[in-house]
């Protein structure tokens, strides 16, 4: 197997309706302190578009046994900025978007141990990125791979999915991934930084407005 590294310092559970460690919710501003997500931290969520539902039934089809519980996610985004702002490839495209806007979603923030420096070029990886378009062949790539168990893969130079946009961003740490990055899953990287999904039952909330 190739060697493959990804270091994180902690994980957290954010309940539907709750927001992270670190955000303080007031009437008129969102307070922040020194616990808040870090510019290179990630988080890993749920969508409920087509894509969504693609990536999570190819990840099924990967993921089987002890390794299955890491199907839970099907989305993830990068935090780029201590104040909560976060990059995402969506079906409209790759935007920049809030961590605030998911305070009604059950989502997990894996805190990554990185460098500031590193961190910083993460975010600018990601924030680079803003206004690409979303990677629907590289979606058929996977499928089509895990379905013949291949190894070919093709993809449009420019266009990202949501996690591969996150590995990609992570390639600028100290993370090494065995995989092309921008073909990676939401369960590649639950599994490579050692996230197991919240308790069974646990509610889900439901899924941030549809980007514009």
């Amino acid at each position: 197997m190739t060697y493959q590294r990804a270091e994180r310092e902690s994980v957290e559970q954010v309940s539907a309706g709750d927001c992270a460690r670190g955000f303080e919710h007031r009437v008129d501003r969102v307070v922040v302190n020194a616990a808040a997500p870090r510019p290179g931290d990630f988080i890993l969520t749920h969508g409920d578009d087509w894509t969504s539902k693609l990536i999570r039934f190819g990840q099924s089809l990967r993921y089987r046994g002890a390794s299955a519980k890491y199907t839970y996610w099907n989305h993830t985004a990068l935090v780029v900025d201590g104040d909560g702002a976060i990059v995402e490839a969506l079906g409209t495209g790759v935007a920049k978007r809030s961590i605030h806007d998911y305070d009604a979603t059950q989502y997990t923030v894996v805190r990554i141990d990185a460098s500031d420096e590193d961190r910083r070029e993460a975010a600018v990886f990601a924030t680079s990125s803003v206004g690409a378009d979303y990677g629907f062949v590289t979606i058929v790539s996977i499928a089509l791979s895990l379905v013949t168990g291949g190894k070919f893969a093709f993809a449009v130079d420019g266009q990202l999915i949501c996690s591969g946009l996150v590995a990609r961003s992570l390639e600028r740490t100290t993370a090494i991934f065995k995989h092309d990055p921008a073909r990676m899953m939401p369960a590649e990287l639950a599994e490579l930084y050692r996230v197991d999904p919240p308790a069974p039952g646990t509610p889900k909330g439901r899924p941030p407005k549809r980007a514009a």
